[in-house]
């Protein structure tokens, strides 16, 4: 029996992005910020849709797989934050992006759009991974 998947190398970029209320109620209804919103999320898919290997599926481009979820956090006393105060427990709605980034992509470019994305990210320390997978895809 020959088989009908491939395994595709891949990194695998994830955004933990704070969002505002309005913007956490329109991806609970499945929608997008319109791409002319001033926020953080707006900016960062913008980054994601320009001429970049990020989101590559060959026939797809641009691919993002987004959650909401929430963030907790106590900034310490030397910090600067975006929400909350030192040494208070605070709460923030995130909405998380997952991008993939095919493994044989030029680190120069990647390098460049994660560089703007840790320059749109509005907190003190963005917390932003980056990690090797794969992925499996049909032959």
């Amino acid at each position: 029996m020959s088989s009908k998947h491939t395994i595709r190398a891949v990194k695998a970029l994830k955004v933990y992005c704070p969002v505002d209320r309005p913007t956490m109620d329109l991806l609970m209804r499945g929608q997008l910020p319109a791409d002319d919103q001033s926020s953080a999320l707006a900016t960062i898919l913008d980054l994601v849709r320009a001429d970049n290997p990020l989101g590559d599926f060959g026939a797809y481009k641009s691919v993002v797989e987004l959650a909401t979820g929430l963030e907790t956090f106590v900034p310490g006393h030397d910090a600067h934050p975006t929400l909350g105060q030192a040494g208070a427990t605070e709460v923030s709605l995130t909405a998380i992006l997952t991008i993939y980034i095919p493994a044989d992509a030029p680190e120069d470019s990647v390098e460049r759009v994660i560089d703007k994305i840790v320059a749109a990210h509005p907190w003190e320390v963005p917390v932003i991974e980056i990690s090797e997978t794969a992925l499996v895809t049909r032959i």
